[in-house]
């Protein structure tokens, strides 16, 4: 067997290296845990098959102890971030965090499992949500493939969620979700309470104003874009700059939430994001919480701090309608 090439072809620091050979070195987010059936536990997980090809599966979360007699609970279908080329359902830090979160709210999580670039381009990220969410959908009859869903999903009250490339996936299948209602009198089985974008990962060729202008950290968050998606003309793209977008009237419900970090880069965008959708003639409402003096997915890194524990109790107050 021929000796691999070990050259580097392209390096996106600190996230991966591509190999001269074709062969993609991740440089973070590769630890992986089972899910939890302990009957101790506050929450339960499996890991579900949605599609054997492609290949997209879901990790999903239900809090211990309901019986089918309970009353069903509201569903949160999460996209996990990592700039479309890192992470997975798996990661310690979103299995920990999502349980956290299924337990606090008392909702059932749908994690999933999308194919991530480089060898996946877009629109495979998006093609693969939308699948999973058709998936979840196929049991409002009560008569799905997944016992979980059947009996304790109430799938009436579902939220698309996720943070940094996972918010970007939430919004665009909130339009995707409303430009199929909309066209489609049937549906898909679901009703779209409402979206939850943590730290998304929006961008735009030119600086917004207070955004940051270092040549290094923009190079960065384009250099990640056209990695994800290499046949976009550029971050002025709808689908990383909502702002270019002349469907933004599509979007499939009436509220949507967004978390920005005082110290992220990305800060601005999530301002901006609730303008545009304002301005466009959308008649739904954008609220958006702030973290002071936080970083980009700082609840994901320290999850036990006083911001952290606020921005939990946000999404759950949201998610309760409240």
């Amino acid at each position: 067997m021929a000796e691999a090439d070990d050259s580097i072809a392209r390096a996106l620091s600190p996230f991966l290296r591509i190999h001269k050979d074709g062969r993609v070195e991740r440089l973070m987010g590769t630890d992986r845990v089972p899910p939890s059936m302990d009957p101790a536990s506050p929450v339960l997980s499996k890991d579900v098959v949605v599609s054997p090809e492609p290949a997209i599966s879901v990790r999903l979360y239900l809090p211990n102890s309901p019986s089918p007699s309970s009353p069903k609970l509201p569903v949160l279908v999460y996209f996990h971030g990592g700039g479309f080329v890192i992470e997975t359902t798996e990661s310690p830090t979103y299995h920990n965090y999502l349980s956290a979160l299924a337990a606090e709210a008392r909702v059932v999580v749908v994690s999933v499992e999308y194919r991530r670039a480089p060898e996946h381009p877009l629109p495979a990220a998006y093609d693969d949500s939308w699948a999973a969410i058709k998936w979840v959908g196929a049991h409002s009859s009560g008569q799905g493939h997944e016992g979980w869903l059947n009996d304790h999903a109430d799938l009436t009250r579902v939220y698309f969620g996720g943070d940094s490339a996972g918010a970007n996936i939430a919004h665009h299948m909130g339009l995707r979700f409303g430009e199929i209602e909309s066209s489609n009198g049937t549906g898909i089985g679901i009703d779209l309470a409402g979206l939850i974008l943590v730290h998304p990962y929006f961008w735009g060729d030119d600086p917004l104003p207070e955004e940051a202008t270092e040549p290094e950290r923009r190079a960065l968050l384009e250099g990640l874009w056209r990695l994800a998606n290499p046949t976009a003309t550029g971050c002025d793209d709808p689908h990383i700059n909502p702002a270019k977008d002349p469907g933004l009237l599509k979007m499939g419900c009436s509220r949507v939430l967004v978390c920005v970090a005082e110290e992220d880069p990305g800060r601005q965008r999530g301002w901006h994001y609730k303008e545009v959708m304002e301005k466009c003639g959308w008649k739904g409402e954008v609220e958006v919480t702030e973290a002071k003096g936080e970083g980009h997915v700082f609840h994901l890194m320290n999850p036990a701090s006083e911001n952290s524990v606020a921005m939990m109790k946000r999404l759950v107050k949201f998610m309760n309608n409240q």
